[in-house]
């Protein structure tokens, strides 16, 4: 029999995710048994959740092997509890929130594991609200584990929707709306857009939204979806996936590249030299364009973001920058939180490619992100202009590392904060500059190395991240020096990284 903890195990912040097939060498956790149990959960819950009386769910799923078995046990639960179920099949995570919108489904159940191998996947719920937070998984787990759920008199109905349709057709218009090019319909003509979609779910921005709008994808790459990912794996912060949209634009003459993750809700892009925009070069690009219109808007960050961005971010848009915690339903709902105070914050932006827009439902979404910045390379366009002149004056480091020190302790949490703690007396005492802006771990800067350092715990594993930056070469060691014989001392964890 299962145990608690077999269901807690899935719990991966915001998303349950599990080893889903067989052939990499790890069990499968991810079961038929367990995927069924977990949505009869979120059945009981969502209808505690919308005072209703009957549900419509629709369920959609990225391009993983295990997306099918998965699927049936999902809409075999949903069923069972007379639930109206919409089955959108291959689909995109945002595309799924946004059939709450669109179609007014009570809520939505996308099967994906994101940037995870191919042998790993999970679930993912949606409300009108948008994702559940921590504390609804965890409840619906422990309902799950304890076999709670609702037997419907009369079991629900299914009904088949190609939505990523519709959510083309909805890209499309705010493309021709935004450019408002001569030719209303085909405002991407003469423009050359390459798409690496990793073989993920991504290939529908290239068929479905750039090319009936004009635009030449011929140098497009990997738009096929195949569970195996046999390119490389979809995920703009790995170097092989950003080299291949690189190459892909240089190779084919394209005017601009995007790459998107394997669901669809992060995204990064190259410009016709096939130079990166991703992390702070993306949150940069980001921010600018959603400033337009909001005037001293803040913007909302992960923590790990450079002392260049803020600068820009302060001093060349007249935003104001807000840095805060890593995660990026973190980051999103520190955004909703400040609106809701009155503070004008049109977007939340994590360096790993999670953008959520204010006017998008506060929803991060890769493709919405692109379509942004594909109006504004037009817009520019008219004039003459490139779209990373948006960001010619954002200053970059020189260097930047990050050491990963594994906790020993196995209160992991209690340790790293005490760790924490330590350096924040150790800086003082050193003379160092701590970060009065900082809200996650601790930020600290040494002049006379052009640089800083974050040290924080991960969000959720026994690990302590620290990242480097510096401004001139050799900073980053020089940084690291600095901190050794504090390391030595402190205790708790492994320094190997740093040693």
């Amino acid at each position: 029999m299962a145990e608690l903890k077999e269901y807690m195990h899935l719990k991966s912040g915001t998303d349950i995710r599990g080893v889903a097939s067989e052939g990499a060498g790890e069990s499968v956790e991810l079961t038929d048994e367990k995927v069924y149990s977990i949505t009869r959960a979120f059945v009981k819950w969502l209808l505690a959740k919308s005072g209703k009386q009957a549900l419509t769910v629709s369920v959609g799923h990225d391009s993983r092997i295990s997306a099918e078995r998965i699927k049936k046990q999902v809409v075999d639960a949903l069923v069972s509890g007379g639930v109206h179920v919409i089955d959108c099949s291959l689909c995109s995570t945002p595309a799924m929130f946004m059939t709450t919108v669109d179609l007014d489904c009570d809520g939505a159940v996308q099967i994906t594991a994101s940037h995870h191998p191919w042998h790993r996947n999970g679930l993912k719920f949606f409300t009108r609200d948008g994702g559940l937070d921590s504390c609804d998984i965890e409840e619906i787990l422990v309902s799950a584990f304890n076999g709670e759920g609702i037997e419907a008199r009369q079991p629900g109905t299914v009904e088949n929707k190609n939505y990523l349709d519709m959510y083309c057709v909805r890209l499309r218009k705010m493309i021709c709306d935004g450019v408002q090019a001569e030719n209303y319909e085909k405002p991407l003509a003469g423009y050359k857009i390459a798409v690496d979609a990793g073989n993920g779910v991504g290939g529908f921005y290239a068929h479905g939204v750039l090319e009936p709008l004009g635009a030449d994808v011929s140098g497009s790459r990997f738009l096929e979806p195949d569970g195996m990912f046999p390119n490389h794996i979809p995920n703009p912060e790995k170097a092989e996936a950003m080299d291949a949209i690189s190459d892909a634009v240089i190779s084919s003459g394209s005017d601009f590249g995007v790459i998107f993750d394997t669901d669809v809700d992060r995204a990064a892009c190259v410009d016709e030299t096939g130079k990166e925009i991703n992390r702070n070069r993306l949150v940069a690009l980001a921010a600018a364009v959603a400033l337009e219109g909001n005037a001293g808007g803040t913007i909302v960050t992960d923590s790990v973001t450079s002392d260049g961005l803020k600068t820009f971010i302060e001093q060349e848009l007249g935003g104001v920058h807000w840095r805060f915690k890593r995660g990026y339903k973190n980051v999103i709902n520190e955004q909703i939180r400040l609106n809701g105070e009155g503070v004008n914050c049109p977007l939340a932006i994590e360096t790993s490619g999670h953008a959520a827009l204010r006017e998008n439902y506060y929803l991060d979404d890769g493709a919405y992100l692109i379509t942004k910045f594909i109006i504004k390379m037009a817009q520019l366009g008219k004039e003459g202009k490139k779209l990373d002149s948006l960001i010619s004056a954002l200053k970059e480091p020189a260097e930047a590392k990050e050491y990963r020190f594994k906790i020993l302790q196995e209160d992991f949490r209690s340790c790293g904060n005490a760790v924490i703690a330590q350096l924040e007396k150790y800086s003082a005492e050193n003379g160092f500059v701590i970060a009065d802006d900082n809200r996650e771990g601790i930020r600290v800067s040494i002049p006379e190395c052009k640089g800083w350092f974050l040290l924080r715990l991960s969000v959720h594993d026994p690990i302590m991240p620290m990242n480097i930056e510096s401004d001139v070469e050799g900073g980053v060691q020089a940084i690291a020096d600095r901190l050794v014989p504090f390391f030595e001392k402190c205790g708790g964890l492994d320094i190997s990284p740093i040693k």
